[in-house]
């Protein structure tokens, strides 16, 4: 996985706290699909103001190892998938 400034769950949560936040861990079930695959290597690219900010911390919230965010994501739809806990904190972020 990628290298993130601030690895771990909390700027995530604070994303989960608001509001007006809308479910996108559908990222994470297809980025979990092309995990050890040619397609494996994602681009986060949006219009300005649009959320790359927010991805980029759900990332790093589901898959760094140095946290733990199994009941973050599990009321979300990443947590119906099969494959939600196979990859859920197992790569280092730093």
């Amino acid at each position: 996985m990628g290298r993130f400034v601030n690895p771990g769950n909390s700027a995530f949560q604070v994303a989960l706290n608001s509001e007006i936040y809308v479910d996108k861990t559908g990222l994470l079930a297809y980025t979990n699909r092309v995990i050890d695959t040619n397609q494996t290597l994602i681009c986060n690219s949006r219009p300005r103001r649009f959320g790359k900010s927010v991805t980029a911390d759900m990332l790093a919230a589901y898959y760094s190892r140095g946290c733990d965010s199994e009941r973050m994501f599990s009321g979300l739809a990443i947590g119906k998938t099969e494959t939600f806990k196979r990859y859920l904190n197992k790569y280092d972020a730093g």
